[in-house]
């Protein structure tokens, strides 16, 4: 008579935690009006969960990545079927197709003289229909300067999309009339490095532009006011690692220069006043104090600035300091 009674508990055991189970259910249900934004996680799986009842809310996900796998760059390169990213960099923003240089065939055979020339011509023609009127050679040349003086600075990419997207404000409010286009598209270069907060003086700008220091400050100025450009002021301290280590100089003078910068500027020697020089005359202060001493006319070569502007902003600096010289 026991087996009766264990399968009637063991089917009853099942229907109350059948119905446990449904209740709960019913329970945890959530509706999408009640829930609380802020408490909606996105996973990397990209699904939607609902944190405080760990519930998952959307769990449809759309994969956007390739059919194919790849484990290295070289795989990454020979299979991939697209081509480069989009640019401001370019006047076409990279979208128009390019003719390889090389005369081979998809095979890498090389091409019989008659298709040589047709594909010769086909190059010269696609070069011509890649800028319709002077307007687009005009922004192809801006865009080649801004590239080119961006290399001989050095500075990295961003800046570069950054330059560009300005020159294409300026050239979209005609702010570019009246004005020469090495002007305008290196006082754009000149405002993306300050945007993105790599230091680079006039002085710096104004060796790999071809035109003069004077009138890239006077358009810098017009372009940033016209375009409504917030540019804070150019910290000195920025310029300290690059400057000390063309000097050669040690991490000890680099935090000393750092901190007469930071007790100087608080008393307010900053105000209007170059950062190069300032930044200049700090290092020379600091290489005094920590026995790696540098010559005026050695730190002023490498900042670009006169040797009486470093004597007169370091008898300041070190008066402020309470340091007697």
């Amino acid at each position: 008579m026991t087996r009766p009674t264990r399968q009637r508990e063991e089917r009853e055991r099942r229907q109350w935690e059948d119905r446990g189970e449904s209740e709960s259910d019913e329970g945890t249900e959530l509706d999408p009006e009640d829930v609380d934004e802020e408490d909606l996680v996105r996973t990397a799986d990209g699904e939607l969960i609902h944190e405080p009842t760990g519930l998952i809310v959307e769990d449809d996900q759309i994969d956007r990545g390739p059919e194919w796998r790849a484990f290295n760059h070289s795989e990454r390169q020979s299979k991939s079927r697209v081509g480069a990213p989009v640019t401001e960099t370019m006047h076409d923003k990279g979208l128009t197709t390019t003719i390889d240089w090389k005369d081979k065939d998809a095979y890498g055979r090389s091409l019989s003289s008659e298709k040589r020339s047709q594909m010769h011509r086909l190059r010269k023609w696609q070069e011509r229909i890649r800028t319709k009127d002077a307007g687009e050679r005009n922004l192809q040349f801006a865009l080649s300067e801004i590239d080119r003086m961006a290399s001989a600075l050095g500075v990295p990419r961003s800046v570069r999309e950054v330059a560009s997207v300005i020159y294409r404000r300026a050239l979209k409010e005609d702010l570019i009339r009246g004005r020469s286009i090495e002007g305008v598209s290196t006082s754009a270069l000149y405002a993306a490095c300050r945007k993105e907060g790599i230091p680079r003086s006039l002085e710096e700008i104004s060796e790999v532009s071809r035109v003069e220091r004077k009138e890239i400050g006077r358009t810098y100025r017009y372009i940033s006011q016209e375009l409504g450009l917030e540019m804070k002021p150019v910290d000195p301290k920025k310029y300290v690692p690059r400057f000390s280590s063309e000097l050669e100089l040690s991490e000890e003078v680099q935090n000393k220069a750092n901190e007469i910068i930071e007790t100087t500027a608080e008393e307010g020697l900053l105000s209007g006043k170059s950062p190069t020089g300032f930044a200049a005359a700090a290092i020379y202060a600091a290489s005094l104090l920590c026995n790696e001493k540098k010559t005026q006319r050695e730190v002023a070569d490498v900042a670009q600035v006169t040797e009486v502007t470093i004597r007169n902003r370091y008898q300041e600096q070190i008066e402020a300091m309470g340091i007697h010289s």
